[in-house]
């Protein structure tokens, strides 16, 4: 009996162990067999591949696979996955799928490769028997005329998702297992790298690569150059082309919106590989950077600069590239281009943020050789006015939606460490087209609203650096100076003329306290014998004359109702600049020797004086935008600036000027001009009153020169307002 129940046992654990590993192994290998009858004994070619069992057959597989491993473990390599990988049948079905036999077998074979590799727990990317005929599953991807988008797509998300999950397969997924070299000390290839980094970033692209670049494979020969010949070959050594980087680029262009939005989704994941080098293999060996780059290219491309609204591009909102699988398509073409060109820019802006730092870099620079420096650049040296009006308007928005750290360094190396083209653009603030000069200077506030040091280094500081404007004589002097040598006389003259009634009213009294629950920034320490801050703010609003005052005669504020904007724009300047380790106190003057210095204030403040001086004869647009490039410039918390814009008490050198000293000039020059306009006050109320939409009948005699006035007026009181929040009164 005894006997019999071990036999009985035997035969039981038999049973549940061994006899369904056989069972499931003979299952797999009979459904195999019936998919490779079919193409012994049929004839008929013609046959849809869907009216046969092989889409059956390939799923049972599957469920096969996928069971087997729960069974054993992640671990266990099952009797069914090993029969696949040693009789290659993954090899087998890319061949069948490539021959399309019988038709419609590529689909079937996408859709079981992404099953098979989105199903199985096991990293299996890295076996040869399964990444050789990924890789050749890939090349029959994104080709032309294709109609099976959707798997492809597909296939190619879950491949790059596996990416994802096991960095390390990486390099069998893009074809580079023999780069670098092994016999190649790690110290070299580093170099290499930086080597080819750099002749990519210096060296502009064909100007053909925008256009075949996305559409077929890049014809490089950097597979077979050797680290040795790198220094002799244009190429780089390490550099390679891959099809998967090729084919997601190519899904890009989809006119289906699920297939390209998995395009984007895939660059995406790859491109945020953080472990180990993928950063650097995607860097410095592949043309992701360039591929990227071309595809911006060739969206610009197809803007109809021709029939584009400047103001709409240079104000354009920011579009999520994620936006366009879900808009309408009932826009205008024009509209659709510049969606189109726009979403891309996002993500790219996207793709570096979340891209470790080598390759965000690398993205960067070939945008600024390929985009930057080989298309904007030529336009914005244009001689056609149009042309050039647009480039800078794209320009404009570009620096206004990018928030890549890595974009906008080159963003700023562009436009500020190009010297022929910074001095270029600055100039165009006083172009002698108002569109171009406005869309200028919308470029310059743009630029100051940045989180870079290098814009105010490089457009203001560097300039202010040696304080060159502070005259030699003005040390121990406490009297009240603020013109050149030559004519202090009449400007002291100008300070007093208007009469006491200046001093009246309400302009002494402390405005209300800020709104705003957040304490102000620290001031500036105030340099000795310069005036109170009260003296300050009383000189700035004392400026404008009386009799040329309109904001009372509506029940307007002073510029008490400036002191929350005011607030508001000092903070954001000072959140912007509060890592810059800025100085704590003034550096010594050039002129302190005694001697006179020829100062230039920098081609920034020399376009932004010149056009203020002309406040009272330019559009009522520019003037806004102008005073607000100046308020934006004041708010900042650097000594210098707040020395140079925002004193009135410095001593200045000889031919120098300063903000307040062109504000004297512009004062003189209206109290000489409103003699030709009579019924002063009742076309200033009429011109206020139009400005606020209380009243369309106003006279066109004198407009420019009353829109000017008002624009003085308000501007001084906002000056006087960031004087105030950058200096409390209670704490002097």
């Amino acid at each position: 009996m005894e006997t019999f129940n071990k036999l009985t046992s035997m035969l039981l654990h038999a049973l549940e162990t061994r006899e369904p590993t056989v069972d499931l192994l003979d299952s797999f290998v009979d459904h195999w067999k019936s998919i490779t009858n079919y193409y012994i004994e049929t004839t008929d070619d013609s046959r849809p591949v869907k009216q046969t069992e092989i889409p059956w057959r390939l799923r049972q597989m599957l469920d096969i696979l996928v069971y087997e491993e729960k069974q054993q473990g992640v671990e266990e390599t099952g009797s069914c996955l090993e029969y696949l990988l040693q009789h290659k049948l993954l090899e087998t079905l890319c061949t069948l799928g490539k021959a399309q036999y019988p038709p419609g077998m590529c689909q079937q074979v996408l859709v079981f490769f992404s099953k098979f590799l989105s199903q199985m727990q096991k990293s299996l990317l890295q076996l040869i028997n399964v990444y050789r005929p990924v890789q050749k599953l890939i090349r029959l991807c994104a080709l032309p005329g294709s109609k099976t988008e959707k798997e492809e797509a597909q296939f190619l998300l879950v491949v790059s998702s596996r990416v994802k999950q096991d960095p390390h397969v990486l390099r069998y997924v893009l074809e580079l297992l023999d780069q670098p070299a092994a016999g190649t000390p790690a110290s070299d290839q580093s170099q290499l790298r930086e080597q080819a980094s750099n002749q990519r970033a210096e060296s502009p692209l064909p100007s053909s690569q925008s256009d075949s670049s996305a559409s077929s494979p890049v014809q490089s020969e950097a597979s077979t150059c050797s680290p040795v010949q790198s220094e002799a070959s244009t190429c780089s050594p390490v550099q390679s082309e891959s099809s998967l980087l090729l084919c997601l680029l190519q899904l890009t262009k989809s006119q289906r919106g699920s297939v390209c939005l998995k395009a984007y989704q895939s660059l995406l994941l790859l491109a945020g590989l953080q472990s180990g080098c993928s950063g650097e293999i995607l860097a410095h060996q592949t043309q992701l950077g360039e591929l990227l780059a071309g595809r911006l290219v060739e969206l610009y491309s197809l803007l109809p600069l021709e029939s584009l609204d400047p103001a709409e591009l240079h104000s354009w909102p920011h579009t999520a590239w994620s936006s366009q699988f879900s808009r309408c398509s009932s826009e205008s073409p024009a509209s659709d281009h510049m969606t189109n060109f726009f979403c891309w820019f996002d993500f790219l802006d996207h793709l570096m943020r979340e891209a470790p730092e080598v390759l965000a870099v690398q993205v960067a620079r070939c945008v600024r050789q390929s985009w930057l420096v080989d298309v904007l650049q030529p336009q914005l040296q244009n001689t056609c006015e149009q042309v050039v009006l647009l480039s800078t308007s794209v320009l404009c928005a570009a620096v206004r939606l990018v928030q890549s750290a890595s974009l906008l360094d080159q963003l700023i190396h562009f436009l500020l460490r190009t010297h022929t083209l910074t001095h270029l653009l600055l100039q165009r603030c006083d172009h002698i087209s108002d569109q171009i000069s406005m869309v200028s200077l919308s470029l310059v506030e743009e630029l100051l609203q940045k989180p870079h040091r290098d814009i105010l280094d490089v457009l203001v500081l560097n300039n202010l650096q040696s304080r060159g404007y502070v005259s030699p004589l003005a040390a121990g002097q406490d009297d009240r100076h603020t013109e050149s040598n030559e004519e202090s006389d009449d400007l002291e003259e100008d300070l007093f003329f208007f009469s006491d009634s200046l001093f009246s009213d309400s302009q002494h009294l402390l405005p209300p306290p800020l709104c705003s629950s957040s304490a102000p920034p620290p001031p500036p320490p105030a340099p000795s014998g310069h005036g109170s801050a009260a003296d300050v703010v009383n000189s700035f609003l004392c400026l404008v004359p009386v009799q040329v005052r309109s904001a009372q005669l509506l029940q307007e504020g002073g510029y008490e109702s400036y002191v929350h904007d005011a607030h508001t724009l000092v903070t954001e300047c000072q959140s912007l600049s509060q890592s810059w380790d800025w100085p704590l106190s003034l550096p010594p003057s050039s002129s302190s020797s005694g001697e006179e210095s020829n100062f230039f204030e920098g081609h920034l403040l020399k376009v932004l004086f010149d056009r203020l001086g002309r406040i009272l004869e330019q559009p009522y647009e520019l003037n806004l935008k102008l005073t607000a490039v100046l308020s934006r410039l004041s708010s900042f918390n650097h000594l210098l600036l707040h020395e140079y814009l925002l004193n009135p008490y410095i001593h200045l050198s000889h031919g120098s000027r300063s903000l307040f000293s062109v504000l004297i000039r512009v004062i003189r020059e209206l109290m000489q001009r409103i003699q030709q306009v009579s019924n002063l006050t009742d076309r200033l109320l009429d011109t206020r009153r139009h400005l606020l939409g209380l009243n369309h009948n106003t006279g066109l005699e004198h407009l420019t020169l009353l829109r000017g006035v008002i624009v003085l007026e308000e501007f001084c009181k906002e000056l006087a307002a960031i004087v105030f929040v950058k200096l409390p009164l209670d704490q002097q």
